[in-house]
């Protein structure tokens, strides 16, 4: 066989065997390593905000471990509602992230009409952080402990009230739990955030707050509000000496933010894994630690099975607390 033949044979493989090559590097469903582009972590509330910290930690460190840029897109609106439909609707690429807030599970309790199915919109990847709510009242009212508020507000002609950060917030749902385990009467009186509602306490205005710890903590060390117990699971690791209240006779009682990380429903299961693998990472060295913590968050990080189990109990949970309260939807 000639060799110019011979030649021209070989280019006839080798052009089919780089163009099989390449078929199968185009083919249905062949994917490039993720993330191999720009993702976004959308936050459903405005800058600045307990959740938009959180989200901004976590966009740095996924942003070093996955060699990738993560940005923040904040969308505030309908007490996050605007945000979490924005994010149902996305892509299930692994490219637009939600990052929100309780919102999540205590929202389907309080609008007749989301833009969004909590449980069939979006697939869980990882509880990040938890805050606890503190309850308040003024150093000055000679009260100490959860059982001295409850003999007050049981005494005869005692009027009672308290202030929490907003109709429908963890804070209100607290304090509601606590009239209603405890027996007590105490009208609701809303504020627009938890500085202003604990100012309320120390102001007189209301005798009890029930308000995220961050926004009460430098009064209660400098000794102008007496905390009187946390909601959260065990004491708080920067005031140990406040008894939780399961401590102050109240088992199982816990209500806690949380801030977490979700992914359109859809996604894929090695990139909801992959995430989860490295949402557990960006929290497990100091300067995550201490930013969460100044934020008045514990870290948790857990797993998508995880926060989906925190789900599924903690919406039924709510929408149970909602209607005991008489809470009407809007």
């Amino acid at each position: 066989m000639p060799s110019s033949q011979r030649n021209f044979i070989r280019s006839i493989i080798l052009a089919a065997i780089l163009g099989g090559i390449f078929a199968t590097a185009q083919a249905p469903g062949a994917q490039a390593a993720y993330p191999e582009r720009t993702v976004t972590l959308l936050v459903p509330f405005a800058p600045g905000g307990p959740t938009d910290i959180i989200a901004r930690i976590l966009a740095e460190s996924l942003g070093r471990s996955l060699k990738q840029t993560f940005i923040v897109e904040n969308r505030p609106g309908a007490a996050g509602n605007i945000g979490m439909g924005v994010a149902a609707r996305a892509q299930p690429d692994g490219y637009t992230l939600l990052l929100t807030s309780t919102a999540i599970a205590v929202n389907p309790a309080l609008y007749k009409k989301l833009p969004y199915d909590s449980f069939k919109d979006f697939a869980p990847i990882s509880e990040l952080v938890d805050s606890p709510n503190v309850i308040v009242v003024n150093a000055k009212s000679g009260m100490n402990s959860i059982a001295d508020l409850v003999a007050a507000a049981k005494a005869p002609g005692a009027k009672f009230n308290y202030s929490s950060p907003g109709i429908g917030t963890k804070s209100n749902l607290t304090g509601e739990e606590l009239k209603q385990r405890a027996g007590i009467d105490m009208a609701h009186i809303p504020y627009r955030g938890a500085g202003p509602a604990a100012a309320a306490v120390l102001e007189g205005t209301v005798q009890v707050g029930s308000v995220a710890l961050p926004a009460a903590e430098a009064m209660v060390k400098s000794g102008q509000l007496k905390a009187l117990a946390i909601t959260g699971p065990k004491r708080w690791f920067s005031m140990p000496e406040v008894p939780t209240m399961i401590e102050s006779g109240y088992p199982g009682f816990v209500s806690e933010t949380f801030s977490a990380l979700f992914a359109p429903a859809g996604t894929s299961k090695e990139i909801v894994d992959l995430l989860a693998k490295h949402c557990r990472e960006a929290f497990d060295n100091k300067r995550a630690l201490d930013m969460a913590h100044a934020s008045g968050f514990v870290v948790v990080a857990g797993t998508p099975e995880e926060l989906t189990a925190h789900m599924r109990k903690e919406i039924p949970a709510v929408k149970a607390l909602v209607e005991r309260a008489g809470i009407k939807p809007q």
